[in-house]
């Protein structure tokens, strides 16, 4: 194995001064392709050789930092993919991994690389009949819509809200919440896009750019009365949509897509309503959730890749050596997933 290794390699520290659009005009500012050292793992860590990485929303937060979590100048970006163990620091699970196929959580030296930096303990042993785009997308959006879908099920209402639904994650929810009976109302921004959410499941598709939009909300929440709207744009129409909904209802921020003000129309309803604005982070719902319930979950999210009830539909697959030049592009494309390979 080679002592060196390409990269994209964040360019800034810290987090921004200024919020910016949420989408990547560009991968400029933010990353250089250069060769870095290969890291060295320490105690309960491994060194994965990278076969695909993703590229989530939270990346593009990331290194734009407006996220969870400080930048590094000259460390890895990309937080998730799928590769093999090639390494271990040491630890009894660590060592257990060596020669597996993982989905992993790059917690040390990111994904964006020929070679990544996990806690074992974040990693994921994949079954042999998993894809490598299942794989390499198998904890940021399935662990999301699999705790996300949870939540919705114990609030007790058959019917709930999500924005941005045409995306790879709200797709995962659909699917499973109408196999259990569950009715997704989507909110899309695309006419082609309403016949997609609906093959996946969902009960009602509704265009927000559509002349009648606030109509048709009004009479879909009055039959079906969901009490939970799942966010990853906020901005205006979100808070438009919580407005919209009836009492007790909880709105649940995940992303931040709309990158402008975000207002409350009636604040009086958080009072008199019993309505409730919270923030949902996988980060956050790992540390909080057991050992046995991360276990269940991952299990979980396998069962149904394995069985073809999930798929990652794959927009693209860009090498290192291309991410500047076709990157942004490839994520303005609607309805998949891009992927950085080395190379």
């Amino acid at each position: 194995m080679s002592e060196m290794m390409k990269a994209l390699l964040q360019t800034n520290d810290g987090f921004a001064d200024r919020p910016s659009p949420m989408q990547l005009e560009g991968l400029d500012p933010y990353v250089e392709l250069a060769e870095t050292p290969v890291p060295v793992p320490g105690e309960g860590q491994v060194l994965i050789k990278v076969k695909l990485a993703s590229v989530n929303p939270a990346d593009v937060m990331f290194i734009k930092g407006m996220y969870g979590q400080r930048r590094e100048k000259g460390k890895p970006a990309g937080f998730e993919g799928v590769g093999e163990v090639v390494a271990s620091g040491g630890g009894a699970y660590a060592d257990s991994l060596k020669g597996k196929r993982i989905a992993f959580i790059a917690t040390h030296s990111g994904a964006w690389a020929d070679y990544a930096l996990a806690d074992a303990a974040v990693c994921i042993p994949l079954r042999d009949d998993i894809r490598d785009a299942d794989g390499a997308a198998m904890i940021v959006n399935p662990l999301t819509a699999h705790a996300m879908f949870d939540i919705v099920k114990k609030e007790g209402e058959k019917a709930f809200v999500m924005s941005a639904a045409a995306s790879q994650l709200c797709k995962l929810i659909a699917r499973m919440a109408a196999d259990e009976g569950f009715r997704p109302i989507a909110l899309v921004r695309r006419d082609d896009q309403i016949d997609l959410l609906k093959s996946h499941g969902a009960a009602h598709v509704l265009n927000v750019t559509a002349p009648d939009f606030a109509r048709q909300l009004a009479e879909v929440l009055k039959a079906e009365k969901p009490r939970i709207f799942l966010d990853a744009v906020t901005g205006k129409l979100a808070g438009q949509v919580f407005a919209a909904m009836g009492r007790g209802a909880r709105w649940i921020v995940y992303g931040r897509l709309d990158g402008s003000d975000t207002v409350i129309p009636e604040p009086g309803q958080l009072i008199f309503m019993g309505k409730r604005i919270e923030g949902f982070w996988l980060t956050q719902w790992k540390r909080q959730a057991s050992m046995e319930e991360n276990m269940a979950a991952a299990a979980a999210v396998q069962a149904r890749f394995a069985s073809g009830e999930w798929k990652t539909d794959v927009t693209a697959i860009v090498p290192l050596s291309e991410a500047h030049a076709r990157l942004a592009g490839e994520l303005e494309k609607p309805n998949g997933k891009v992927f950085l390979v080395p190379g």
